[in-house]
């Protein structure tokens, strides 16, 4: 009986230190802006002037023009804040931009139509085939190793300059 209480301590002990290896801990220097270059499918955490790290990214299906409208496939543009974190996302974890911003409403208002919303850096969904680059609906996304860094080096309030 003591052997069985031993092994089941071990498994419950070893399997909430795997669900706790998703959420990590950074003390190095502030991530004061995140710096998109769509073109380059290059994203780099920053602090001031200096890079702290560069990841390889995916983007909208559609990447090659702002976003304008719900359902266009494209990622935004433009100086955005994050603005939320989620550690319950479909795609692993999430950090949440602003948009659509003043600008972006008004200018959908004006065509008649939604700006959509709902735009995430992010992980991969649990079954993700890595055979296709630009897969989102307008979102950046990363490996779930390297959003696991991104979650805990990026606060809410940073700046995001996603550029053409």
């Amino acid at each position: 009986m003591r052997w069985i209480t031993l092994v089941l301590v071990f498994a419950v002990s070893f399997g909430l230190a795997g669900c706790a290896s998703k959420f990590k801990s950074y003390n190095g220097p502030e991530v004061t802006r995140i710096v998109v270059f769509k073109e380059d499918r290059r994203m780099h955490l920053m602090h001031h002037d200096r890079v702290l790290k560069s990841y390889d990214i995916d983007l909208g299906f559609a990447p090659e023009q702002h976003k304008q409208f719900e359902g266009d496939g494209r990622t935004p543009e433009g100086q955005y804040w994050i603005d939320r974190r989620n550690p319950n996302s479909k795609f692993y974890l999430s950090i949440g931009i602003n948009y659509p911003n003043a600008a972006d409403r008004a200018y959908a208002r004006s065509q008649g139509k939604s700006p959509g919303g709902d735009i995430f850096i992010h992980g991969q969904p649990e079954l993700f085939s890595a055979d296709k680059s630009d897969w989102t609906a307008g979102c950046i996304s990363v490996t779930n190793r390297e959003m696991r860094d991104i979650y805990a080096m990026v606060n809410k309030g940073t700046q995001v300059s996603i550029y053409p």
